[in-house]
């Protein structure tokens, strides 16, 4: 197959954490053919998505993990899947990649369908279960956040369309910074702000558990550091091994449908104790891993699941 990754620069990834390149490995050693770009390099041209990139292949050398061929512009309608790979911010930048290649949908397999990771924001999509999550408020008023502060005593406060721990709050019941910390997001962004009652559980560690086309594959326990509430891994979060709950396979259950259904056959959610936080279809982490820890070529299992979907 030929297979194009827009994503992030290729350049100056962890090869033993990033899960793009373990993608791109594993379509390698099946004898796939590589393309890779950067978002800023999408465009519509004249009835065609193309993207200006470069062939490439990768190995597991650290510093000198990749080798680029001619730079050429791609007809993306001419490849037979486009991964969207690319980190948040899931800004305007982000959601018009998403429009240009809804358009190649005729004719390329795109994942995840770009349609519904647009539609499907990391802490948005997680509110058609609420059942399953922590009491939560999406707001810009500062006067509902306070409300829901007043009600729930510990609370964590985020930006909505955040991502790897950044801007994360725990506010504490005596704590006075609310209004500070709203002044401070309000000054440079016009998007809300999420806050959800804070769960103690976090301190055990904050569960990534990955699903291969609606499937439970395995998951990872990320345990913060000294002195952190965030346990992402980009900000010093340590990952354990850790077997699937019950809850956890619950979860997995009322979520796995609507995931397969709207084709995203990548996903990452978080999971503290019994709640699900966060459904993650943008550019989900922790293959390697959770490889690491089970032995599993998730890899492997996410490209099954691909070629599953072209046939």
């Amino acid at each position: 197959m030929k297979i194009a990754f827009q994503m992030d620069p290729i350049g100056p990834i962890d090869i033993d954490a990033d899960s793009t390149f373990r993608l791109m490995l594993e379509a390698q050693e099946r004898g796939h053919e590589l393309f890779y770009y950067t978002p800023d390099e999408l465009a519509y041209d004249e009835g065609r998505i193309t993207a200006r990139g470069w062939p490439v292949t990768v190995q597991r050398v650290r510093g000198d993990h990749y080798a680029l061929g001619e730079k050429q512009v791609a007809d993306l309608g001419e490849f037979d899947v486009v991964w969207l790979r690319q980190d948040p911010p899931f800004d305007m930048f982000y959601i018009t990649t998403t429009h240009l290649l809804d358009r190649l949908a005729s004719q390329t397999l795109v994942l995840n369908d770009p349609f519904w990771v647009r539609n499907f924001p990391e802490k948005l999509l997680v509110l058609d279960f609420p059942d399953l999550m922590p009491p939560t408020t999406i707001a810009r008023d500062i006067g509902t956040l306070r409300a829901f502060k007043d009600r729930h005593g510990d609370v964590i406060l985020k930006p909505l369309y955040g991502n790897g721990g950044a801007g994360v709050f725990l506010l504490v019941e005596s704590d006075r910074n609310l209004t500070s910390l709203h002044e401070m997001f309000s000054g440079f962004s016009r998007e809300p702000l999420i806050v959800q009652k804070f769960l103690p559980d976090v301190a055990k560690g904050d569960k990534r558990v990955i699903l291969v086309d609606g499937e439970p594959v395995g998951a990872i326990n990320r345990v913060p550091a000294k002195g952190e509430t965030r346990s992402n891994m980009h900000v010093g979060g340590r990952p354990e091994k850790i077997a699937l709950s019950e809850r956890d396979r619950e979860i997995c259950a009322r979520i796995g449908p609507l995931l397969r259904e709207k084709g995203q056959v990548f996903v990452g959610i978080d999971v503290i104790g019994d709640y699900l936080t966060e459904i993650n279809v943008t550019s989900p982490t922790g293959i390697q891993e959770l490889e690491r820890f089970d032995g599993t070529n998730v890899a492997g299992l996410i490209w099954d699941a691909v070629d599953r979907r072209l046939a």
